[in-house]
């Protein structure tokens, strides 16, 4: 079973920076999309960025030019450097793991960590 551990939440001032850290344990998948999401009080989850293995990346409009989601396949780690914080992107932040074979779609959710910017 995939086990997605996240690390870097924290609280930042506006303007700020923060990188989180999300490493995929027990991964068989070498092909795989590995991606953020958010989810803000009372909100939805929404896609932040996502990187494909050979580094194809998509990223939501809000946080373009903003944030870069980079991986490291050796270490099966994904990273979300979040520059130029503001309080809008306050919420738990979800790491993602998508992968499949020929039989089956799978997805991977990580516990979540949390980050707050104050204005």
């Amino acid at each position: 079973q995939v086990q997605l551990v996240e690390s870097g939440g924290g609280l930042v001032q506006a303007g700020g920076s923060l990188r989180l850290s999300c490493a995929a344990l027990r991964n068989p998948f070498s092909d795989n999309t590995m991606a953020w999401f958010r989810q803000a009080p009372g909100k939805q989850r929404e896609l932040v960025a996502e990187i494909t293995t050979d580094d194809t990346t998509h990223y939501a409009d809000s946080v373009k030019g903003r944030f870069t989601i980079s991986r490291d396949n050796a270490k099966n780690t994904v990273y979300l450097q979040m520059n130029s914080l503001k309080p809008d992107d306050t919420a738990v932040y979800y790491c993602n793991l998508g992968a499949s074979d020929r039989y089956n779609y799978y997805n991977y959710w990580g516990q979540g960590t949390q980050v707050t910017v104050s204005s």
